[in-house]
């Protein structure tokens, strides 16, 4: 995708990757255009009345009942960005700001904001021109909304703050002027309708949705190739035991797994060599199955949060009404966020277990932490130390921030969601499972030379080789974090999971 069209409410996930991580050009459709328009008209109806409206002409929170005179409505707006933007901690990542920046777009191309046209527009200019706000990632408690990174995002906006232009970092005022953008000179209900909302949490999930449904597929993969390393038993996949049960995802995982294994001579019969597997084998399909279906739930959350309005009061310019309602609580996406955690760590979780089954020697029939020479060598000993540490991390991560409100603003805003911090969590999970996934993939891998892999499946043929690309088999002690790396790297870009369908088309 070269250039997106916005407006319409119909942005995609695949749409705000190929934004955030692509550079996509972005684009106001005419429809939006009118949409943003017509709100807008109401506002300014509104201000021209004198209308006691929140955040037009009151204070915000608990100042709510405080009334903004004229000449003080500008000033306004401008403080509440100022004095919002509060945040700490390492800067969100530039993919994470972009897609943040499409999303705050989005919602206000809906036309229910009553921000005007030419705000908008020179946010999408920012975007479309590599100018990047440097937004701290800690500091939003999720309603409303994610007010202190969105205030940051909007100071660059108005030419003050810190930002990014083409990866260089500078001045909010120095990245506008060079750019060639001229700041925003804020009006009535403007400053509100940038930092109200959602998009951060959003960003961060929406992001960490895409790369864990193909996580999920891999994990099906590397689990198919350490069973075939084990001769494991193909009775467990059986179609007829999972219809049964009639859970979609393990349904789907039995399928790829039987897909994976199709002209294996190393996956055994019930009873032929034992005459069952452990849970980690045998249950991969309930185990993996589960955080599938769990990771549907967050999809639809997401494609549904994509395209919300999500901001405060929001303006219907049907009946000239201007409401304020609560669509910036993050409660939904709180839970789905944790959901998502909870899901990705469950992989973790059994991944690890087939890790020690593979490199305990009682366990694998194979040589002692999958090398020659054991004792002089240690082979892949610590990598399972490490694939324990990271799962380890992964409950304490997987606490639920959902679970936890703090009142803020004089207990005006008492229940909050902590959806930033829940997505935030679900994002360091996300990354501790792709590095024990390489792990047991690079284990696996190694496991294969003890067998050979001619009588690997042809996927596991094709995967196998693939890792032996990049990395070549341990015959004596190396340094392995360079290896664990690799396979790190070849399932965050996709090359696991390609290289299995390659062979056998796409898994569910």
């Amino acid at each position: 995708m070269k250039s997106i069209s916005i407006g319409g409410a119909k942005l995609t996930v695949e749409e705000l990757i190929a934004v955030a991580r692509k550079g996509a050009k972005v684009r106001l459709s005419e429809e939006a255009i009118a949409a943003i328009d017509r709100s807008r008209q109401v506002v300014e109806k509104c201000v021209e009345e004198k209308r006691v409206v929140y955040g037009l002409t009151t204070g915000f929170g608990k100042f709510s009942d405080v009334t903004i005179s004229d000449q003080d409505t500008l000033l306004l707006q401008e403080n509440l960005i100022m004095s919002h933007a509060c945040g700490v901690g390492e800067p969100l990542p530039d993919e994470v700001v972009r897609a943040m920046m499409l999303l705050r777009i989005n919602a206000l191309a809906i036309g229910y904001s009553g921000i005007r046209v030419s705000t908008v527009q020179t946010l999408v200019e920012m975007l479309n021109k590599d100018v990047i706000p440097v937004i701290p990632s800690k500091g939003s408690l999720g309603a409303s909304g994610d007010l202190v990174p969105l205030a940051h995002m909007s100071l660059v906006l108005l030419g003050m703050g810190e930002a990014k232009y083409r990866g260089e970092l500078m001045s909010g005022e120095q990245a506008m002027k060079l750019a060639g953008i001229t700041p925003v000179k804020l009006t009535s209900k403007e400053g509100l309708a940038l930092i109200n909302g959602t998009p951060a949490m959003c960003a961060v999930g929406a992001l960490a949705l895409a790369d864990a449904e193909m996580l999920m597929k891999s994990a099906d993969v590397i689990a198919a190739m350490s069973m075939e390393a084990e001769c494991g038993i193909a009775d467990a996949m059986d179609e007829r035991l999972h219809r049964v049960r009639r859970q979609p995802g393990q349904m789907a995982v039995a399928e790829n797994m039987r897909r994976l294994f199709e002209g294996s001579r190393y996956i055994s019969r019930q009873g032929e060599l034992r005459v069952q597997d452990a849970y980690s084998f045998r249950c991969i399909p309930q185990i993996h199955g589960a955080s599938r279906d769990a990771i549907a739930y967050v999809r639809n959350i997401i494609d549904n949060e994509l395209n919300a309005v999500t901001d405060n009061p929001l303006i219907f310019s049907d009946t000239e009404e201007a409401l304020s309602g609560g669509n910036f609580h993050g409660q939904y996406l709180a839970i789905s966020l944790d959901v998502l955690g909870i899901a990705l760590a469950e992989l973790a979780n059994v991944s690890e277990r087939r890790i020690e089954r593979l490199v305990n020697p009682a366990l694998s029939g194979l040589p002692a932490f999958l090398i020659k020479n054991g004792g002089l060598n240690s082979g892949m000993m610590i990598a399972q130390y490490t694939a324990a540490s990271l799962v380890s991390e992964n409950k304490v991560l997987a606490h639920p921030a959902s679970a936890d409100s703090i009142p803020s603003s004089a207990n005006q805003e008492d229940h909050v969601s902590m959806g930033m911090t829940a997505a935030r969590k679900a994002r360091e999970i996300l990354n501790n499972v792709t590095e024990v996934l390489a792990i047991e993939a690079m284990c696996a891998a190694q496991a294969v030379e003890f067998q050979g892999q001619e009588g690997l499946s042809p996927a596991g043929k094709a995967v196998y080789r693939l890792i032996r690309r990049h990395v070549p088999p341990l015959e004596r002690d190396r340094i392995l974090y360079v290896d664990m790396q690799k396979c790190a790297e070849l399932l965050r870009s996709g090359a696991i999971l390609q290289a299995a369908e390659s062979v056998v088309g796409p898994l569910q």
